[in-house]
């Protein structure tokens, strides 16, 4: 497979995060959903709503999340819809749920490594194109969440959520966290998922990282570390995987002093494997070429 594409700019504005969509080439038609996380409350790194209103605008997108199956402020409809109000989002977007009405459609994945359904959010299927939008950074169970997160536990509907996370042991999320899965087999549902909702999308699916607020947790935690590295910048590409690659990549290659805690959580975590495991599923690739468009 040839390299693909990563387009980095270490200028950090949300109409960058248009310029560089404009890099990728390509043109999302028709109805455009447009993945965030929209922040556990408490949480003080997750990426506000006003950072999304060039592309939004732009893209003319509706901007969509789903249920949690952990406890907090966003594991029911009527809790999260509160969460997305506490932190702005419907002042500035359209907001849609997917699995506001606990209704969940079925992505086949033949090929998968530890499961062979992905459920995601019922709306997802009133949408023609996807723009991913993520924030890098660390995770407290996958060790980083970018691109390859926000495609598996982030379409994830709460049943589909903990499907990923029991490794297709169980979707009620009652029973979840007495059935964890075993670490591999978790980072290799989550590639899973990635891929059947990438490949339902193919031709009409792009993806953005924000290297921002560098945490080694996640925007779900409620009380989240503060961020251990500096910022860094936002990339985008058409592949996933390449993307997340070149993310970390960057972090490995950093000089920056808190560089050792941020590989500390996902070495921990053998996060590196998720990128093994969807490499597997032909979705994408590791190999890029990163071209910097800061300057341009």
């Amino acid at each position: 497979m040839e390299k693909a594409k990563v387009y980095f700019s270490r200028n950090i504005d949300s109409k960058e995060v248009v310029r560089l969509y404009q890099k990728l080439g390509i043109e999302l038609k028709g109805k455009v959903a447009i993945k965030v996380h929209s922040g556990e409350v408490g949480n003080q790194n997750f990426l506000h709503p006003i950072y999304f209103k060039p592309i939004v605008d732009y893209l003319k997108g509706t901007i969509v999340e789903c249920n949690t199956a952990y406890s907090g402020e966003r594991n029911t409809t009527e809790k999260h819809k509160k969460t997305f109000e506490k932190h702005g989002w419907y002042e500035f977007f359209d907001v849609d749920l997917m699995d506001e009405d606990d209704n969940d459609i079925v992505l086949d994945i033949p090929n998968g490594h530890v499961i062979k359904k992905d459920y995601v959010g019922s709306h997802l299927a009133n949408y023609d194109s996807v723009l991913v939008v993520s924030h890098f950074k660390g995770h407290p169970m996958g060790g980083f969440g970018g691109a390859l997160k926000q495609l598996s536990i982030g379409f994830g509907s709460s049943r589909g959520k903990a499907y990923i996370h029991s490794a297709g042991f169980t979707k009620d999320q009652n029973i979840l966290w007495d059935n964890i899965a075993k670490q591999d087999d978790f980072l290799e549902a989550m590639a899973d998922a990635a891929s059947a909702v990438t490949k339902r999308f193919k031709g009409q699916i792009a993806f953005i990282n924000v290297m921002v607020n560098l945490s080694v947790d996640c925007d779900c935690c409620s009380v989240a570390e503060d961020p251990c590295m500096k910022d860094i910048g936002i990339l985008a590409s058409l592949d996933p995987i390449a993307l997340d690659q070149a993310c970390l990549d960057l972090i490995k290659q950093s000089k920056d002093r808190g560089r050792d805690h941020f590989l500390a959580r996902v070495n921990r975590q053998h996060g590196d494997h998720i990128l093994e495991a969807a490499i597997k599923l032909d979705f994408g690739t590791n190999q890029y070429e990163l071209i910097d468009v800061t300057n341009e």
